[in-house]
């Protein structure tokens, strides 16, 4: 699809476009998704005060996506796939911040050195290595310095005909915020609306020890899409606010 008819399906949007031209085009494709319902108090150790989190009807909620990125690059520049592609773990959080909601990452992982190095210089996200391997219906990254794991064994079944408001608010978020030592940085971003189909596990086998109270080999829910071609706009940095100013916020 063409980035200006990307840009003309906005009926989807919480609010409407960032003014001013969009900064970095990327690809995400052949996402797994798996959601946890989480206790909100042990989230909050995870999440800066600046942040609220989103919670809904009540719940707070936290998502692995591991993905392919492709074809990441600048606006007026072409990709160059030894670091434009490579496949990436997330795991994230639901955040308010500014009037928008959007999404927080606990753990970013890239399956290539380079790339990680270049994201994380560019973009401030806390980008770290992983061995990641990836085959048809098969994600498998390990991390030693943290002893991290994630194995899924999987089969990708039918499209989800009718989302549930839960399946909108879990995958359709237009904003990323991000903390810093000294600023709360904030993401724009662009895609039409995912599109999601059911999947069935076969295994899966998630181990992060720093979030065990968070996550388990066991999600409350999980999609599985073909991805979304993205559009991104330049960070905006907003100073952090003082402890009790930021329970206030």
């Amino acid at each position: 699809m063409k980035i200006k008819e990307i840009l003309k399906k906005t009926e989807h949007r919480p609010w409407v476009l960032p003014t001013g031209n969009w900064k970095y085009y990327q690809e995400w494709n052949n996402a797994v998704f798996l959601h946890w319902q989480v206790d909100i108090n042990e989230l909050k150790k995870f999440v800066p005060d600046d942040l609220v989190i989103d919670l809904f009807e009540g719940k707070a909620w936290v998502s692995l996506v591991a993905f392919t990125m492709e074809k990441i690059r600048p606006r007026n520049l072409p990709s160059f796939s030894p670091v434009s592609d490579f496949d990436e773990i997330n795991i994230r959080t639901y955040v308010k911040y500014n009037n928008k909601t959007g999404v927080y990452f606990l753990s970013i992982e890239g399956g290539t050195k380079i790339s990680c190095q270049v994201a994380k210089s560019l973009s401030e996200l806390p980008y770290r290595h992983s061995t990641i391997r990836r085959e048809k219906n098969y994600y498998c990254s390990e991390n030693s310095s943290f002893k991290d794991r994630l194995e899924l064994r999987y089969q990708v079944g039918p499209t989800v005909s009718e989302k549930t408001k839960l399946d909108k608010w879990l995958t359709e978020r237009y904003a990323l915020f991000q903390d810093t030592d000294a600023s709360i940085n904030e993401f724009e971003i662009h895609h039409i609306e995912w599109p999601t189909f059911k999947i069935e596990f076969k295994s899966i086998d998630v181990k992060y020890p720093r979030f065990d109270k968070l996550l388990s080999s066991t999600p409350n829910l999980s999609h599985y899409s073909t991805g979304v071609e993205v559009v991104a706009w330049d960070k905006k940095k907003y100073k952090k606010l003082a402890p009790t100013q930021a329970i206030a916020h």
